[in-house]
């Protein structure tokens, strides 16, 4: 079994076991291909690049097509063999463990989606602080949610290749929580790296900012950048960070902990956007500044929610103009402590929050330059909704999953 929390180094290999590394890292990056595609993009020669390519076959990771007579595409000469990464050959699984909710997606070697479910949970009170039965419960219902995503995807545990879990904690390269002064952070994540460890082979715990952050990275806002911050802004904030294109940690995983924003000036506390401009227009409706026949007024003000407040945006209403202002001076001074502790290319702005963050990403634009010496970084809304957690997920159990598969693969081959 293998734990980690970064792309497992590749074993120092060489002869054969190399050559079969570097064909199936070709197949995993293309479609079909033949063995005159493989061999000058890994520097193979023909006869161990073909040899590479049956091995593989026989350990079930690569399949044989029909060849270039059989689909019409034969003019002459002896038809070329083709091949494919066999994408059902195995399972990949993301989850998102949220505070208040629970999502798994199960995924095919490509990074496909198969199935994915979702259940929200309650929230924990004080009383379940340091309470063993809860952490046993957190960590059945972890188990629960992947083995019902497996169910609908018609897999099973003895097919997953590797697992990642999203955490609001941070999380050592180890896949462990720090000891947080009322334990809540390893009440999040109670030891899940151990427990999915008896059966999964690769298992990965990561922050869930962290994840985001691998999501935007890889198929998000932040595409082909390699310095960035994800920043998850609804309830409370939480950034992920990537430099030189590496995802950053630190010692306890705490790299993009937002605790020192309590102490910034016109910030005051690590609650997200979506946090203040729900509780500022519920503060707006109690003084009167909302009248009562204001649409937001006639919301439970439990219900009230920053969606509510920013998909009236741009429609002239003075009230919700100032609240947007607000939200972006806040922005504004959060997103520049990160620009000065980082100096990101760009910062996104992540989560379920970001369907409607717009207006304050345009506000916060503008005071963005004032509040940093360097560069200003680019200020981007997310487009992968409240699912980029365990996008996220996916996408970083693929990447532990493409470092450990070949010799898990051979033993299971017997070879």
């Amino acid at each position: 079994m293998t734990t980690t929390n970064d792309a497992p180094a590749r074993p120092a290999w060489t002869g054969r076991q190399a050559s079969l590394e570097a064909v199936l890292a070709f197949a995993w990056d293309n479609d079909a291909f033949t063995s005159s595609d493989v061999m000058p993009a890994v520097g193979l020669t023909r006869s161990t690049t073909i040899e590479a390519i049956d091995d593989l076959i026989a350990w079930g990771l690569v399949r044989e097509l029909p060849n270039a007579r059989a689909v019409d595409d034969y003019r002459r000469g002896r038809p070329a063999r083709r091949f494919e990464l066999r994408e059902d050959a195995g399972l990949i699984v993301g989850v998102d463990a949220g505070r208040l909710h629970l999502s798994a997606t199960v995924a095919d070697l490509r990074g496909t989606p198969l199935a994915s479910v979702a259940h929200e949970t309650g929230a924990l009170t004080p009383s379940d602080v340091d309470d063993p039965a809860e952490a046993g419960s957190r960590r059945a219902a972890v188990q629960a949610v992947i083995d019902e995503a497996l169910h609908q995807a018609g897999g099973a545990r003895s097919d997953v290749f590797a697992v990642c879990v999203g955490v609001p904690a941070p999380v050592d390269r180890a896949g462990r929580s720090p000891l947080h002064r009322n334990a809540f952070w390893r009440r999040m994540n109670p030891e899940l790296a151990e427990m999915l460890s008896t059966w999964a082979p690769a298992v990965r715990i990561e922050n869930d900012a962290s994840l985001a952050a691998v999501a935007e990275g890889a198929v998000g806002a932040a595409r082909g950048c390699d310095d960035f911050v994800a920043l998850l802004a609804g309830e409370r904030l939480g950034a992920g960070v990537v430099l030189d294109g590496r995802l950053v940690r630190g010692a306890h995983g705490g790299a993009g902990e937002a605790k020192a924003l309590d102490r910034v000036e016109g910030v005051g506390r690590a609650d997200g956007v979506g946090h203040w401009i729900a509780r500022w227009t519920r503060e707006a409706i109690e003084t009167g500044e909302i009248p009562p026949e204001h649409p937001l007024a006639l919301t439970a003000p439990d219900e009230l929610s920053a969606r509510d407040v920013l998909s009236l945006a741009g429609t002239g209403d003075p009230s919700v103009e100032a609240i947007v202002e607000r939200a972006g001076a806040l922005l504004a001074r959060v997103a520049g402590v990160f620009a000065s502790f980082f100096d990101p290319q760009v910062i996104v702005i992540a989560g379920a929050v970001a369907a409607g963050i717009h207006p304050v990403i345009d506000a916060a634009r503008v005071l963005l330059p004032a509040e940093v010496d360097l560069p200003a970084p680019q200020l981007l809304a997310s487009t992968l909704g409240a699912g980029v957690v365990t996008t996220g997920a996916v996408a970083a159990a693929l990447e532990t999953a493409r470092a450990t598969v070949l010799p898990l693969a051979a033993e299971r081959a017997g070879a």
